[in-house]
């Protein structure tokens, strides 16, 4: 399943966002702790590479991902030129209040009278950059939703007398590459629901929780995995909460909605869906689909001939 979403004001926003970065100081982009690569927006890294903008990523939702997995992606993020990654909750003050002192040491020559610090807010979807906003300004400047795409415009704020933030809305990009990616964003509750299935997001969660989490799954439904499959767990969750259609059958629907609230409420435990290992194995694992009128025939078996450029 290859998940797709980008609604026409995300363009807008695109456009909009490569503007306001020409003024930009510093980028503080919101990833989601549980997938953190898979909802690192690669376009927000091109406009502000182009920029030579240095990035703080903050790994919001850590409460909710698994402790070794984020530690192996501060490590690997830290690693990189102009970034520093922080692991928070957007929703605890104490973490919040971190942001400023480490914007300022990426940005040391800014956050003076003359010379405000210019700070965009950028990330995909229900990432938590409104409640990174209305935190950091401590009152209640940006709408806040359990749905994606709640910002839809910029608004730009002072953030004391020497801090600027301009918050930008969340946005996905054109094509995501890698279906694993639209599947994990899908499972996180990044991409509006009219765009996916969510019976196939929840077996697809259930099949990486047997892989690396089966003990959340006894714990949280008493499960005995033995034999069990994806689409097995989604059922026997029906079973466990007693979801029944009117025929007699068990409710897939309902309990793959369950499935999924229980991963993102973390009713689950703290669960991660990548890691840099797994990520590392999947860019070099993954071969693109075959498009039409590309790759071998399909009557010959035969690479198609590619004309010689220099031929007039």
């Amino acid at each position: 399943m290859s998940i797709q979403w980008f609604p026409g004001h995300m363009n807008a926003a695109r456009k909009k966002a490569a503007e306001t970065m020409e003024n930009t100081d510093l980028v503080i982009e919101v990833l989601d702790a549980r997938i953190p690569q898979a909802s690192c927006n690669p376009m927000v890294e091109q406009l502000r590479v182009f920029r030579q903008r240095p990035c703080l990523k903050i790994l919001n939702k850590a409460d909710l991902a698994d402790p070794n997995a984020t530690k192996q992606w501060l490590d690997f993020y830290n690693a990189q030129k102009d970034v520093f990654a922080l692991a928070m909750s957007c929703k605890k003050p104490a973490d919040v209040a971190k942001v400023p002192g480490f914007a300022q040491k990426l940005a040391p020559h800014r956050a003076v009278p003359t010379k405000p610090l210019r700070m965009m807010i950028m990330g995909i979807p229900n990432v938590g950059k409104s409640t990174l906003m209305n935190a950091l300004l401590k009152k209640r400047v940006a709408n806040v939703g359990d749905e994606p795409a709640v910002t839809k415009t910029q608004q730009r704020l002072y953030l004391g007398k020497n801090m600027i933030l301009t918050d930008t809305p969340g946005m996905l990009w054109p094509k995501i590459e890698h279906p694993t990616d639209g599947l994990m964003l899908a499972a996180s509750h990044a991409i509006g629901i009219n765009a996916l299935i969510e019976e196939e997001i929840a077996t697809f969660l259930a099949e990486q929780l047997l892989l690396h989490y089966p003990k959340s799954l006894v714990t949280r439904y008493g499960f005995n995995l033995d034999g069990m499959d994806a689409v097995a767990v989604v059922e026997g969750v029906a079973m466990k909460r007693g979801y029944k259609l009117k025929g007699g059958d068990w409710d897939f629907e309902k309990a793959s909605h369950t499935l999924l609230l229980d991963y993102r409420s973390g009713a689950l435990g703290r669960i991660s869906l990548e890691t840099p290992a797994s990520r590392e194995h999947l860019l070099a694992t993954y071969v693109p689909p075959v498009l039409l009128g590309q790759g071998k025939s399909v009557q010959t078996g035969m690479e198609p001939e590619i004309e010689d450029e220099d031929q007039e």
